[in-house]
């Protein structure tokens, strides 16, 4: 007899035809075994911005949606665990900025989109750099500068990509435009995707930011700006930052809305909501997710010289994005514990295995030191340190996202 999470992980990979009869063995499945297949839960009210009615409070999740966010938001949690570790043992150089704590934004606004939907963000991605599927080992590898890394380790932290996916941006606001420009070239090829462009409070006072808002709103162009509100730009907090911490109204002209970034079914709704409004001609959306990063800005940070320990330590006991999702779940019986600690067990081994390998691989040689600098490369070489010693270029993998 096959278990439920089997049923859910074996569907996952189907055709649409096969995929829904195998939803339907399995809803039979749940229903004779006396689980809940589908549940139903009440957000946080919505604030809205120029909007006379925003996404519904009511919302719902089946067995196989839920196993699957809370798959990924705890293997997001593991992973910036093993990169925390990682760091401390200086086996990550440089910048490392974690996620933890925020898990239910991204996971939330992954679960609404569709196959012509992109993302661009800043440099808090591991997570997201998962979830737009780029293997556990390939996260990790790029943090340690192996070759089995998404950018064959030559991006590190900061500077992840994959298809659909326009990485982390260190400049502080970069992505604001550069998001901007990806929906546009969407809208401009009639593919009908958004672009969800994510910043942090810290980056909402960027003037660049706004200028795209402008040009964004002139030409109704379909991109979602996200304002990841974790409380603290880099060591300042958002009152001390901001004349208005209300992001979601700081786009005057263009509707907004508040969300509960801590609830991961929340934030899937508002997602959900953008993309129907932003594919409906009516331009862009500005999505506030109020959330908590509980390690420091970066690895450098020990994130207790602006906060009290005790201040992280309630967010973590009564808002904590992965618990109080598995606490609905359970009660609602659309799982059992042994079923999440199935889960539990597998994400660990993977993140494990991953982290071992991150470790043990090599670096990549000299020879591609300059691979892929461009897609097509109108000049043999590339300048070195010094111009009496240039780099050959070489393609090493293909340009994900050349269209």
């Amino acid at each position: 007899m096959f278990s439920s999470i089997q049923l859910t992980r074996n569907i996952a990979h189907l055709s649409p035809r096969t995929k829904k009869n195998g939803r339907l063995q399995l809803q039979k499945f749940l229903q004779s075994h006396g689980f809940a297949s589908e549940a139903s839960f009440e957000t946080k009210p919505y604030k809205l911005h120029k909007l006379e009615s925003g996404p519904s409070t009511h919302v719902s999740v089946t067995k196989e949606d839920a196993l699957v966010i809370y798959r990924q938001m705890n293997t997001i949690r593991r992973i910036e665990t093993a990169a925390g570790n990682l760091y401390k043992e200086k086996i990550v150089r440089g910048f490392c900025h974690l996620y933890s704590g925020q898990e239910a934004c991204a996971v939330g606004m992954r679960s609404a989109m569709r196959k012509q939907d992109s993302i661009i963000s800043a440099y808090r991605v591991h997570g997201w750099t998962y979830l737009m599927g780029v293997p556990v080992l390939g996260v990790l590898a790029e943090l340690t500068g192996r070759k089995s890394g998404c950018a064959r380790g030559k991006g590190g932290s900061m500077h992840m990509y994959c298809k659909n996916f326009y990485g982390g941006n260190g400049i502080v606001g970069a992505q604001g435009p550069l998001g901007t420009g990806v929906a546009f070239a969407s809208q401009y090829k009639e593919e009908g995707g958004v672009c969800f462009t994510l910043y942090g409070d810290g980056a909402a006072n960027q003037g660049q930011l706004f200028e795209a808002y402008n040009i964004a709103k002139l030409m109704n162009i379909p991109v979602i700006y996200v304002c990841e509100n974790n409380g603290y730009g880099m060591g300042t907090s958002a009152e001390r930052s901001s004349a208005s911490t209300n992001y979601y109204t700081r786009g005057d002209y263009i509707p907004g809305i508040w969300v509960d970034g801590m609830d991961v079914l929340a934030v899937r709704e508002a997602a959900k909501f953008a993309i129907e409004y932003a594919t409906s001609g009516k331009g862009p959306l500005i999505l506030e997710t109020v959330t908590y990063r509980y390690s420091g800005h970066s690895m450098s940070d020990p994130g207790t010289s602006y906060r009290t320990r005790d201040e992280v330590q309630v967010v973590r006991q009564t808002r904590d994005p992965i618990t109080s999702f598995k606490e609905k779940i359970i009660n609602t019986e659309l799982a059992t514990p042994d079923e999440l600690k199935a889960i539990d067990a597998e994400i660990k081994k993977e993140v494990d295995a991953a982290n071992k390998t991150a470790k043990e691989d090599t670096e990549i040689t000299m020879e591609e030191i300059a691979g892929d600098v461009y897609s097509n490369t109108l000049e043999p070489t590339i300048r070195n340190i010094t111009p009496w010693n240039p780099l050959t270029h070489k393609r090493v993998g293909p340009a994900l996202n050349l269209k």
